[in-house]
Formats: structure tokens, C-alpha cells, sequence
């Protein structure tokens, strides 16, 4: 019998309301130690309790350890776009990143 690894990408939300973003392949003891003392130094340790807003499966821990850098990388806003599952809004923040800081804001030199 083959055992199927899973690792999970997830978004705690703190007490302090800010976001926290991790890889693990226990989700449940994960979030039970981000809520104890067990690591005292760690960035939720003064943040407690913490929520989780959002968890995403991989099968493989290299996949895994990728979406969360690419995660830890994202706005706040685009991160509580993935929370809310709003694809839409997603799309619109990835691309007006992708545009040059000249295209987000160049006034109209246009008469009419």
C-alpha cells in the first residue's frame, strides 16, 4: 500500500489582524501549535489566537514550498482577494503589477 503525502499551503489570520503564511503537512497540529507556546519566538507567538482563513493542498513539497513564497510575496490585498476566493479581483492586482509604474498613471495629455 503506497502512502500519498500532502502539504499544505495555509493563511493564519492573527489577533493583531495581519496575515501569516506557512507550508506544513499537518494542518491541524500546525494551526494547535501556531495557538500554544511551543515555538515562543516565532512571528505568531504575540499573535495569538490565530485563524485559518485558507489552506490549499499540493502533493508534492517542492509545489508547496513555491505557492507559499510566491503567497508571502503578494500584497495584503491580494492576499485577502485568495481568502475570499475572488478570482476576478486576483486577476485585476496581478495585472496592474505587471504594468509599468509610467502605464498605472499617466495622465491623459488629451484634449478631449
Amino acid at each position: 500500500m503506497s502512502v500519498v503525502n500532502v502539504y499544505w499551503v495555509y493563511i493564519v489570520r492573527c489577533a493583531d489582524e495581519s496575515y501569516y503564511v506557512g507550508v506544513t503537512s499537518n494542518i491541524g497540529v500546525r494551526i494547535s501549535q501556531h495557538n500554544s507556546n511551543d515555538f515562543p519566538t516565532s512571528y505568531c507567538a504575540t499573535r495569538r489566537p490565530v485563524v485559518l482563513v485558507y489552506e490549499e493542498a499540493f502533493s508534492s513539497v517542492d509545489e508547496a514550498i513555491a505557492a507559499e513564497k510566491k503567497i508571502k510575496g503578494w500584497s495584503r490585498a491580494k492576499k485577502a482577494a485568495l481568502i475570499r476566493g475572488d478570482w476576478n479581483e486576483l486577476r485585476r492586482l496581478a495585472a496592474s503589477r505587471t504594468k509599468k509604474p509610467a502605464e498605472r498613471a499617466r495622465p491623459s495629455t488629451s484634449s478631449g
